[in-house]
């Protein structure tokens, strides 16, 4: 949810002012494009992971604030909820040393969160959505303190005209339809963010491929399929999040609602400008907060599309050396189910990426057959069917065990990266998932078929088994 800002009450003329700045830092990223000054080294790989507290019970704990106090570290800060709280691992260089690197890194932030945790009488967990939450937990009372979360729930309700958020899900076997009147169903949605920072001249064909990747990595990855005990999508954090935080924006030349959470519009069809252009004309500012840097640091710019929650969104950045650079994040997978699942997620996002660039999908596949596949996958999971280059339905399965994870090993090990790391999280680990069809969701309705609808016995064993640290197909029921 990004920084925390120092002013939570807002005038017409901070709005004006505002929008103001942020045309001026437009112009200011546009001579940028045009002249190639951004930093076009090496790619650069990152991750944010949101998490959970849950008691003995399994049940949330809005406890973050003394919890982060006994974390103590940067890498760990708060989210929307007092149930939640994200790790960050520090960005690392696409190449031989990631999957170690990764699987290193996250180990020592989980067990440091998960040491103080328990010290606290407490268990971290990462899942999409926590199966023991329910409706009357998500209320203001449990919003982090950080001013930021106040005034984007108030500016939100602000720009809605203080219409209350309606939550309607129709869900495979259950549906779902909750009324709330601040934006706190958002905490209930809890992710894996897999940032790539890529060379200009490649930003716009990475940023078009993750569209079209968003279907079979949703499918790969689903991790939400119960939602206030309600068996809805495979992924239902994907339309939680959208309706969650559901403001008016524009409507496209189709005639189709763009909101603030969005699959997006199109692809690009020249560089990312057109993104930031998109969202200087087509986004009211929701969060006016001016700043006295000189325009060249894009605060205002950085910080409105910060609220702007595409799926996959272009960020800005800048190195230690003060050079701009530009990344795309991945905003699909849900968070969990454990930390090798997790390395082979990011692994493959990447590896896909590379092996998908030289075919140039987004000539075959229209944007609207990308965000159709989206939502089917993100329904369905590996049960979809999806729309693909040939133009003809093909099974998700299929796509992945077929060309995109051999596709993503073969762009990996071109990189130098260790036959074994590939074999294992990708040959193996992944292929197993998506030949046994156990992925997290799948693991998730398949315990409370088999045992009944106690979702306190199935987290409990879901964290038993997150705990033992193997993957999830091979996890008990």
């Amino acid at each position: 949810m990004g920084s925390e800002i120092a002013k939570t009450e807002f005038s017409e003329e901070d709005f004006r002012q505002f929008h103001q700045n942020l045309r001026k830092e437009t112009r200011i990223l546009m001579e940028w494009f045009s002249s190639n000054l951004f930093d076009d080294h090496q790619e650069m790989c990152g991750m944010e992971l949101e998490a959970w507290l849950v008691d003995r019970h399994c049940d949330p704990t809005a406890r973050n604030e003394e919890f982060l106090q006994r974390v103590n570290t940067p890498l760990v800060v708060p989210e929307l909820s007092k149930y939640n709280f994200e790790l960050n691992i520090a960005p690392h260089r696409l190449d031989s040393h990631l999957p170690e690197f990764l699987k290193n890194e996250l180990h020592k932030l989980w067990n440091l969160c998960a040491v103080n945790a328990r010290d606290m009488g407490c268990n971290t967990l990462m899942i999409g959505i926590l199966p023991t939450l329910q409706d009357r937990m998500l209320t203001l009372r449990n919003i982090s303190s950080l001013q930021r979360y106040h005034a984007l729930n108030r500016e939100i309700l602000r720009s809605r005209s203080r219409d209350p958020l309606r939550i309607h899900i129709e869900g495979t076997r259950d549906s779902l339809e909750v009324v709330h009147r601040d934006v706190m169903a958002e905490a209930a949605t809890t992710s894996l963010q897999i940032h790539f920072q890529v060379p200009v001249s490649k930003a716009a064909a990475v940023y078009n491929i993750a569209h079209v990747l968003s279907a079979p990595m949703v499918a790969l990855t689903a991790n939400s399929p119960f939602l206030f005990g309600r068996e809805l999508w495979d992924e239902t954090r994907i339309p939680l999040f959208e309706q969650a935080l559901k403001t008016p924006a524009f409507v496209d030349l189709s005639g189709r609602a763009v909101s603030r959470v969005t699959f997006g519009r199109d692809y690009v069809r020249n560089s990312l400008m057109e993104v930031f252009l998109e969202n200087l004309d087509g986004f009211p500012t929701l969060l006016p907060v001016t700043f006295d840097e000189d325009f060249s640091l894009l605060n205002h710019l950085r910080l409105h599309n910060g609220t702007i929650w595409r799926w996959n969104r272009p960020l800005i950045g800048f190195g230690e050396d003060g050079r701009p650079h530009v990344r795309i994040e991945h905003r699909v997978p849900p968070a969990g189910p454990s930390i090798p699942d997790i390395v082979a997620n990011i692994l493959f996002f990447y590896g896909a990426i590379l092996h998908l660039q030289p075919e140039v999908p987004q000539a075959a596949i229209s944007f609207e057959q990308a965000r159709t596949n989206f939502y089917t996958a993100a329904r369905v999971g590996l049960d979809a069917m999806l729309t693909w280059s040939s133009g003809n339905p093909v099974p998700v399965d299929t796509l992945l065990l077929q060309e995109l994870i051999p596709g993503a090993m073969q762009a990996l090990g071109g990189l130098g990266i260790d036959s074994h790391d590939l074999q294992y999280y990708l040959g193996d680990m992944l292929t197993r998932r998506v030949a046994t069809r156990r992925n997290g969701a799948w693991w998730q309705k398949n315990f409370i078929r088999r045992h009944g609808p106690d979702f306190r016995a199935m987290t409990q064993a879901y964290l038993e088994n997150q705990q033992r640290n193997i993957p999830v197909h091979e996890w008990r029921i």
